[in-house]
This record gives C-alpha cells, sequence and structure tokens, in this order.
C-alpha cells in the first residue's frame, strides 16, 4: 500500500478510499436492498435479502470503524467489511448480467416471425391486379399468389391448384396439395402453380399472428424457477438473524452498553454473509455451461441449467427433430416387369425438374446409388397428382392413387403392399410406364439414427417421453413404435402445441419440448426448459433455453445428466460457502469472549472467507471432469 492510504501510517485515508469505492457498487446493487428487505418483510427471505442484511451490515459495521478510527482507535482499520459488501455484489451482479444478455435474444424471436409474412399481396380489383400493403387487406378480398410467392394472409382457394411449403409453421416436410376448397396459411410458400383465393383471416386474426401472440404470451408467463441458493437463504436468513438479536439482547441484558450491543448483533451478520455464496452458484453455472458448450450443447444462463434436472416428461416434435425433416427412399416394389434400378432411373430422371420434395428425395437416391439420368422429351407437372413425361420414346406417369385411377392404370397387384406402406408411416408413389403399373417407389420421412437410443435413455432416467405432431395419427404412431414413445398427441395445429404441453404441466409434471420449426416456437417458450435443434429454425432456437448445435437427440440426455451434476455441485458450494461462515458466528456472537477468549477477530473472518471462497471455486472445476 503506499503510505498515503496505509492503514498503519494513514488508518482515517485507507477508510476513506474504501467507502468511496463501495458507495457505486451500492448504488448499482441498490435492487437487492428494495428487493431483498420487502422480501424480509413478507417472511419469505430469498438470496437478495441474506446480501441486503449482510452487505448491509457489513457496511454499517465499516461506516462504525470509520468512526472508531476517526476517535482514534486505529486498531479498527483491521475491522472495514466495505471490500466484502462490494466483492459480494460485484460478483452476483456480474452473474445476472450474464444472464440478462442471453435472455434478451428471446425478444428477437418475435421480430424475426413477425418479417415471415410478406409486406405486399396483389389484390384483385374488378379485372385489374393491384399490389396493397398487407394491412390494407380485408376479408373476403381476392388475392393472387404466383409460384415462388408467400402467401400474404389466410384464406380460401377460389381458382387453381398448387402444392404449399407449409413445412416453416406446421414443420412438416412435405407440401400440401391445395385445391379449390382448401384452406392456406399466410407466411407459408406457394410452390407450383398459381391461385387465386380468398381472405378469411387478416391482421392479429391469421395463424402467424397467432403464434406471435403464444410466444410472446409464454415468454411473459413463464414463473421462475426457485433457486437453490433462495432456498437455503430462506431458512439461513431468519436462523442468523435470530442468533444476532438473541446475542445482542443477552450481552444487553448482561450489562453491557448498547453500542457493544449493537456491534455484536451487527458482528454475527457480517460474519454469516458468505462472500463465497456470490460465487458458489455462478462458479458451478460458468464451468458447467462451458462443459455443455464443449459437448454442442448450449445453454443460456444459470435457469434452464438449474431447472433441467427436474424434467420428468420430455415432448418430441416429430418431423426434423425425431426424424431426419427430408423424405427419403424407404422401399422398391417392382411388378417384374423392370428391375429396382431401372425404376430408380425412370423415376429419377422424370422428377430432376421437379422442385416437390418427394421428387428430390427420389433424385437424391438414384445419385446416391450413382444410376444414370436420362433427358426427358417432354414434362408436365399435374398439380395435386403427380407429373407426366416422355422418356425413351415411352410415356410415363408418376404420381399418387389419384393420378392413375383418373388415367385407368390398374393397381390391383400392388393395392396390399401399398396400403401396408401407407400404414407404416411411408408415402407410396406410383409408376406406370405406356399405361401400365411398373411399381412404386415409397418415400418417408425416415427417423435419426439416435432417436431411439435417446428415447432408451431417457426411459433409463425415469422420464416419460411423448411425441407432438400437426400430421396424421397413422403416420405419428407408426414413427413412435419405431422409437419406442410413450404417448403420441397427433393431428396437433401449431398454435395449440403450446396448449398440450400446459396440460402435462396440469399433471404436475415438469414438461421439456424439443423443437425445430416456428410452429414450436410457443411450446419451446411454455414449457419449462425449450430445447431446441441446431438445424431448426432461428426463431425456434432463439425461443430456447437449451440449443443442441449436433441436431442429435442424444444431447437431450446429456443436457439433463449436465444439469444433474451442476445442482449436486452448487448444493456441495452452498454447503461451503455458509459451513465455513457458520463457524464464526459463536465467536461473532461473544461466546467466547463471556469466558475470557477473543470477540470477533478479523483475521478469523478473513481466513473463514478465503477459506469458503477457495473450496466453492475448487469444488465448481471439479466439473470439468463431467463427461456424457
Amino acid at each position: 500500500m503506499p503510505e498515503l492510504i496505509h492503514p498503519a501510517e494513514n488508518p482515517m485515508n485507507f477508510a476513506y478510499v474504501q467507502i468511496l469505492l463501495v458507495i457505486p457498487i451500492l448504488f448499482a446493487g441498490n435492487k437487492f436492498y428494495t428487493k431483498g428487505m420487502s422480501a424480509i418483510f413478507r417472511k419469505s427471505p430469498t438470496m437478495d435479502s441474506l446480501v441486503a442484511m449482510g452487505t448491509g451490515a457489513a457496511v454499517v459495521y465499516g461506516f462504525y470503524a470509520a468512526y472508531r478510527i476517526s476517535m482514534g482507535d486505529i486498531h479498527y482499520a483491521h475491522d472495514l467489511y466495505f471490500e466484502s459488501a462490494g466483492v459480494i455484489i460485484t460478483l452476483i451482479l456480474l452473474g445476472k448480467t450474464l444472464e440478462a444478455v442471453s435472455k434478451g435474444k428471446t425478444s428477437e424471436a418475435i421480430k424475426k416471425l413477425m418479417n415471415l409474412a410478406p409486406k405486399t399481396a396483389i389484390v384483385v380489383q374488378g379485372d385489374t391486379e393491384i399490389e396493397v400493403p398487407i394491412e390494407e387487406v380485408e376479408v373476403g378480398d381476392l388475392i393472387i399468389v404466383k409460384p415462388g410467392m408467400k402467401i400474404p394472409v389466410d384464406g380460401e382457394v377460389v381458382e387453381g391448384n398448387t402444392s404449399v411449403d407449409e413445412s416453416m409453421l406446421t414443420g412438416e416436410s412435405i407440401p400440401v396439395e391445395k385445391r379449390i376448397g382448401d384452406s392456406i396459411i399466410g407466411g407459408s410458400m406457394n410452390k407450383q402453380g398459381a391461385i387465386k383465393f380468398k381472405a378469411t383471416k387478416v391482421g392479429s386474426d391469421t395463424a402467424l399472428a397467432q403464434i406471435i401472440q403464444l410466444v410472446e404470451e409464454a415468454q411473459g408467463s413463464k414463473a421462475p424457477i426457485a433457486k437453490m441458493a433462495d432456498i437455503v437463504s430462506s431458512y439461513f436468513v431468519p436462523t442468523v438473524f435470530g442468533i444476532a438479536v438473541l446475542s445482542s439482547l443477552a450481552w444487553h441484558i448482561s450489562g453491557a452498553t448498547p453500542v457493544f450491543s449493537l456491534t455484536i448483533f451487527i458482528a454475527v451478520m457480517v460474519i454469516a454473509c458468505p462472500c463465497a455464496l456470490g460465487l458458489a452458484t455462478p462458479t458451478a453455472i460458468m464451468v458447467g455451461t462451458g462443459k455443455g458448450a464443449e459437448y454442442g450443447v448450449l445453454i443460456k444462463g444459470g435457469e434452464a441449467l438449474e431447472g433441467a434436472h427436474k424434467i420428468q416428461t420430455v415432448v418430441f416434435d416429430k418431423t426434423g427433430t425425431i426424424t431426419e425433416g427430408r423424405p427419403e427412399i424407404t422401399d422398391i416394389i417392382t411388378t417384374g416387369e423392370i428391375n429396382e434400378e431401372k425404376l430408380i432411373q425412370i423415376a429419377a430422371s422424370a422428377e430432376k425438374g421437379s422442385e416437390h420434395p418427394l421428387g428430390e428425395a427420389i433424385v437424391r437416391g438414384a445419385e446416391k446409388e450413382k444410376i444414370e439420368i436420362l433427358k426427358v422429351d417432354d414434362f408436365e407437372a399435374i398439380p395435386g397428382h403427380g407429373i407426366e413425361v416422355a422418356l425413351e420414346n415411352k410415356n410415363i406417369l408418376l404420381g399418387n392413387r389419384k393420378l392413375m385411377k383418373d388415367r385407368n392404370i390398374n393397381l390391383s397387384s400392388l393395392e396390399e403392399v401399398s396400403n401396408r406402406l401407407a400404414t407404416e408411416g411411408k408415402t407410396p408413389m406410383y409408376i406406370a410406364v405406356d399405361d401400365q403399373l411398373a411399381g412404386i417407389i415409397a418415400v418417408a420421412d425416415v427417423v435419426k439414427k439416435s432417436s431411439r437410443e435417446a428415447v432408451e435413455k431417457l426411459h433409463e432416467m425415469g422420464i416419460e417421453v411423448a411425441m407432438i405432431t400437426g400430421d396424421n395419427k397413422r403416420t405419428a404412431e407408426a414413427i413412435a413404435k419405431q422409437v419406442g414413445i410413450d404417448r403420441v398427441l397427433a393431428e396437433v395445429l401449431p398454435q395449440d402445441k403450446a396448449e398440450n404441453i400446459k396440460k402435462l404441466q396440469g399433471e404436475g409434471k415438469v414438461v421439456a419440448m424439443v423443437g425445430d420449426g416456428i410452429n414450436d416456437a410457443p411450446a419451446l417458450a411454455s414449457s419449462d426448459i425449450g430445447i431446441a435443434i441446431g438445424s431448426g429454425t432461428d426463431v425456434a432456437i432463439e425461443s430456447a433455453d437449451i440449443v443442441l448445435m449436433k441436431s442429435d437427440l442424444l444431447d437431450v440426455v446429456t443436457a439433463i445428466k449436465l444439469s444433474k451434476s451442476t445442482i449436486r455441485n452448487i448444493k456441495q458450494n452452498l454447503f461451503w460457502a455458509f459451513f465455513y461462515n457458520s463457524l464464526g458466528i459463536p465467536l461473532a456472537a461473544g461466546v467466547f469472549y463471556a469466558f475470557g477468549g477473543p470477540l470477533l477477530n478479523p483475521m478469523f473472518a478473513g481466513a473463514a472467507m478465503s477459506l469458503s471462497s477457495v473450496s466453492v471455486v475448487s469444488n465448481a472445476l471439479r466439473l470439468k471432469g463431467f463427461r456424457p
């Protein structure tokens, strides 16, 4: 220390410098005092109460020590506890700031959702087509949407056929065929044909607007979890306060001066407030989140890490979460006229010019097998049915059952196989060559390799596993059977997913939602712990508490196990944080002084604080040994 502020040479200057340094910290941490003290008056003390009482006592005692120094008692230079208050408040504020930064991301999810809807719509007025801002579209307006354009509002098709990609809202990867009378969702993408539709819902009534509202509500209403430090504080604060009051009264009754009695009260409060409390939770969470990131599990803040260990039910979205999220060839069946390789060659050559995901799946399958793609002579898309092409002087039809029935193709030879494939949740695509059925190529969104293992491991941990999807019940149950899922919630509309999560929570369960799409965002925000797949949409990622960067469901198990390890570590940290300081309470209360021993020795208080801090940091670092 420079001589000017050395405690032995210039103790008053030493005191002044500490006072000047601690005042800005006290001002920055003023919420601890307002919230903490009001919690005491409500008889439900929290960690804020402990911080307020402990640091408040330290500051008051520090001012008393500064007063005694000014009166000439220079040994009080060792009784300035301003730095304890400063360190505790700074550490806890740092932890809260880091948490707030990660939480701020959720508002970006709302902005991205709002940007999904197009800004304008082409409205038919008489014989003319006028482009108007989306806000001016009214219910009943006739709107034209060309291929590749986004649908501006919810409506009903009145003219034309098309296929619409609703994946960004429903999560389903296969485009939905739309004909006259079918409903369409604003924000979804028109893929092939031009359509005219009548607006049925505009503004805040559209499905997209409802999802935005649900995400906002879910984020606002999510109850914060009871933090471990708050739970311990609710018992510790009244106990320490009681000891401080009784000690002070006992000395007062025994004839001590009011100043001495007050000194005893403050001394107990100072020694009891563990400096390591500011480290106990943040260090474990810092090491825990770092360890998670190492394994591709990004945990946004301490609340998610503290809450994940309580999970009782995990709800998986189907498409893109349990499944790959894009269709693949699963079965090739021929009538015997041509072999499997030739059937794929014909189908892939026909579909090469198509933008339909089922067609793209066949082309990918052919490329994977290194099958040569042939040049087609003629191509015609039949919206809602399939395609017709001329290839090697033959007429090829490729599409669904409706297309084959319309062209009077006999399907009886493969009827039974087709029904079985549909039962397994696969989409059978028929191929006919010169009006004769040649075979079926079945396409489905295949289950990820790790899905079944992840479900088994969750079961081993005693966690119930459910699946939620907008897909039909038959397909959903076929997928659920493959991976061993307990409960299936099928045909659930995007806006109802959050409602289904609330029903599970209503059963008294702590629910985690795992999803990847915009339609999952309200459910991710409503669940106790939202887990997003890293390959999913930005909105899902920002609505979630945990992000799995590798899109591997085994990482859900890693996140829960890491949470359990971290909570165990926090409990140990809190024990050490309170243990060493509690040892000093009898000394501070004057128990030894009454029998001729020492009063509160500042060196002892300092040693206790140092020991607890070292113990906490060392213990938190043990988390570095965590393995999934």
